[in-house]
This record gives structure tokens, sequence and C-alpha cells, in this order.
């Protein structure tokens, strides 16, 4: 399926030991070793980590903010593909030299980086990520993963083979409330789960509308046919860059690809899920005129109600359906939360239900709380994992000092091998909303897990990989 087209470059996986003096022009900074400028605990150029940032505006300046809080990096180059979105981070690092096509930019100054951040829409993740991964570059990759469930399956092994450091942008997979939650569970405070509820407020960009007939002028700063990437080529279009691409298929994943990575995340960690063995769904309607349901199968759609079961684990007494939930559908409140208690927060939360009890958290699980909540300050169990410092803000810095250490030397919260059965999950989700949308009714499909399809509706198995645009491959 992979066709390898350039070896990984270890010398410069582990330049960081051998570099006498080097100069990266791009980035103004000499590499010396730490004997030549002397001091106790100086830290020497050279031991710090050279990121390239593919997508310098939004999200990426957002990323990149994050990086430079650590200390311990340095953006050496910028890539986007609209010079107005990335106007600020460019002004911002005057000695990252720019580009626009992250392919120009990996074979010029391939040997001139350690790391890549990725942070572009959905459709382009796992290409950037795959082709910096085979150069031997640690890489930190956005949310969801990928956009396709073969996209993400691909990125798990390629880390484990390029033997990369890599972490996926759920930051909550960093914060104590996730580690808490576990806690709580492993000691049996509420018994076995066997029941998860997920929502969100998303979308809160356009779903469930037909694909614009007018074509817009394209702004002279993006380059169009670098931004469509993979996907198949269409004229370009108003309100979709730089926010609404994320309700359309060709682009995003939906209300699910944008906060399941960041809601799921917990339940994976507590109970040990990894791939789901079925799933079914039901999505909202959209009426175009009096009484009329509309199908635009090119957009997701305004709401959604999915269930997906997954098999015991090692820390579950049997399956465990997880339902998720979007378009401002909410689980019923529990009985165990006061009238005036809040229900997780903003309209996202994540509620656990066992046999003893049940507990809750908030988007990116933070404020964990037992039900009901007073229990949250009368139980009391040991600490048993580790947390992160700085919580969010550490889980770009737990990376970094990752690629410091070198790849299998330090714990991450979300690496490829946590992240990608995640994300293959929320993408096998959404296969059972485009089945809906295929099938014109509810169905709960089945899925094969080794080969990667679903087995009782293989219209749907289209989607587990989608075909790329010409001259775009991996």
């Amino acid at each position: 399926m992979i066709e390898k087209k350039e070896e990984v470059d270890k010398s410069n996986t582990s330049r960081r030991e051998f570099i006498k003096t080097s100069t990266v022009a791009a980035a103004g900074i000499m590499i010396v070793p730490r004997f030549v400028l002397g001091g106790k605990g100086y830290r020497a150029p050279s031991d710090r980590l050279l990121i390239a940032s593919v997508g310098a505006g939004g999200k990426g300046a957002d990323d990149i903010n994050h990086f430079d809080k650590t200390g311990k990096a340095d953006i050496a180059f910028l890539c986007d593909v609209d010079e107005a979105r990335a106007a600020g981070s460019v002004k911002k690092l005057p000695k990252a030299k720019f580009y626009k096509d992250w392919r120009e930019m990996f074979d010029k100054e391939s040997k001139n980086f350690d790391a890549v951040s990725v942070s572009t829409p959905d459709h382009t993740h796992a290409i950037v990520a795959y082709h910096a991964m085979q150069r031997g570059k640690h890489v930190y990759v956005q949310k969801p993963l990928t956009h396709d469930i073969a996209e993400a399956r691909l990125l798990t092994a390629a880390a484990k083979e390029f033997k990369v450091v890599t972490q996926m942008g759920n930051q909550g997979a960093s914060n104590d409330g996730t580690r808490q939650l576990a806690e709580w569970y492993d000691a049996g405070t509420i018994g076995h789960v066997h029941t998860v509820y997920c929502w969100t407020n998303r979308p809160v960009w356009p779903q469930g509308i037909p694909w614009p007939k007018q074509k817009a002028e394209i702004p002279p700063t993006l380059d169009w046919d670098l931004w469509l990437g993979t996907a198949p080529y269409k004229d370009f279009v108003e309100n979709l860059v730089p926010f609404n691409w994320r309700g359309w298929w060709d682009y995003g994943t939906g209300a699910l690809g944008d906060m399941g990575c960041h809601l799921v995340e917990a339940p994976f960690r507590v109970l040990g899920l990894q791939y789901a063995k079925d799933v079914q769904a039901s999505v909202g309607t959209v009426y175009v005129g009096e009484f009329r349901q509309g199908h635009f199968p090119e957009s997701c759609p305004p709401s959604s109600h999915i269930t997906l079961t997954f098999p015991k684990t090692h820390k579950t007494k049997g399956d465990v359906t997880v339902h998720w939930m979007d378009g401002g559908i909410q689980p019923e409140r529990p009985d165990e939360l006061g009238p005036n208690e809040k229900f997780g927060d903003d309209g996202n939360g994540t509620l656990f239900i066992g046999t003893k009890g049940k507990m809750m958290a908030s988007t990116y699980s933070l404020d964990p709380l037992l039900l009901p909540t007073s229990r949250t300050s009368e139980v009391s169990v040991k600490q048993t994992i580790a947390r992160v410092p700085g919580q969010s803000d550490g889980h770009y810095g737990q990376w970094i000092e990752g690629c410091l250490a070198g790849y299998g030397k330090t714990e991450l919260s979300s690496p490829f091998e946590v992240a990608g059965p995640l994300t293959e999950a929320l993408l096998m989700a959404n296969l059972a909303v485009r089945g809906h949308d295929l099938k014109g009714g509810h169905i709960k499909m089945v899925w094969d897990n080794d080969n990667m399809r679903i087995t009782n509706f293989d219209d749907v198995n289209q989607f587990v990989k989608r075909k790329y645009r010409e001259g775009w491959t991996i």
C-alpha cells in the first residue's frame, strides 16, 4: 500500500550528538558544542529542538506560542499556504524562513530542523506527517490525527518504523483530570463502567448545507491549489477558509473530528479502550423548503447521536457502550446531579456510568467530579499516576523533552500508539454517519478491525481510505 520513496535521514535524528559547528542560516542560530560556550547548566543552541511549523496562522500560531513557552525549542521554519494568515507568526519570528509549500521546505531544508508541527486542515495531516517521519523527523500533529482510518493506521505504524517521537494535539490528555478519573476508577469508586456519554455543542460552523454554486475570487495571498492538497479540485468558494472547512467531508471530519479527541480521550485512558466492534448513528434532519428532507452528501449533518460498542478490556467486566452526541444533543441529566449544578461546561462533557456510581468531567477532562458532587471531597484515593507539569502547556513541553531525549526514552500522553486507535474509533463512527446518508436510515455497522472494513454495508468502505488527488501521494 505504501511506496517508500526516501530513506530516513538517520544522521539528522542524532545530529545534536555529533555536530561540531554548523549554521542554520534561516533560523539565525549557530550550533556549537556545549564546551565551547561553557557555563554550568548552560543550554547550548544545539540542545534546543529546531521545529518546522506547517501551518503558521490560527491554531498553528497558537501551537507556535506554546512551543515558545517551553524555552527549549526554536521555530526554524514557517510554512503556510496563505501569507496573510501567517503574517503574525512571520512578524514574530523574523529569523524563521518562510515557505508556502511544505514539500519544497522538506526538500531544501530537511537537514536544518529536527521536528515538524502539523497544524493544517484535517485532510492534509497525514501526508505532511508521514513525509516528515520518513525523513526521521519527530512530529506533533493537531487533532484529529488524520482524516481517514487508513491514514491513522499508517501513521501509528510509521512512528514505530521510523523511531520518531510523536504527539497528537489533544492537550487535555496531559491534564490532571483524566488521571484523576482513572485513579477513581482503578480504586473501584464507581464499580465497573458499562456506559459512557460524550457530548458537544459543535458544530459552531455550517453543516447540513449544499455546496455553494457560486465560485468566488481567490484571495491574492492564498495558494488555493496547495490548500486543496490531497482533496479533489473544486473552485474556490466563500466561507470555506480559514474555519468552515470542518463541515465538509473533503476537508474536515465534522464535530466528532473536532471535539472527539478531547472528550473521548478520557474513556480510552480510564477503560483501556482500543477499537470498536460496531457502530450506529442517527442524524439531524435538514429541510429545504417545507417538509422536504435535504440530501447533502458533501456536508456533515447538523447534529448526530452515535453509539459505539467496545469489546471487554483488561479494565472492564464486559462490553462498553459509548454514546457520542453533537449539535446540541445531550444525555439526560443524572439523578445524582443537583438541579442547579452544571452538567459539563458550555455544552461539552463526559459522563461515566458504573455499577456503583457515576463520575463526569468537562472539556479536556477538566473539573472531574464524582456524583453526587459531595462525594468528590469525601472520597480519597491514592495518587498512582504521575502528573504532567504544566498540564495542557506541558503537553507541548512533554513532546519537546521526548524529542531531545530520543525515541523511546520518555513517556508521552498522546503518542501515535495511543492517538492512532483513538482517532480510528472516531473516524469509524463517522462511517455510520455517512452510511446513514447513503442508506437513508439507521443501521448497525459491524467493524472488522484487522481488515479495516465494515462487513455488512460495503458502500461506506470507500471512506476508509480516500483517493488522493493526482500529484499528492504517500
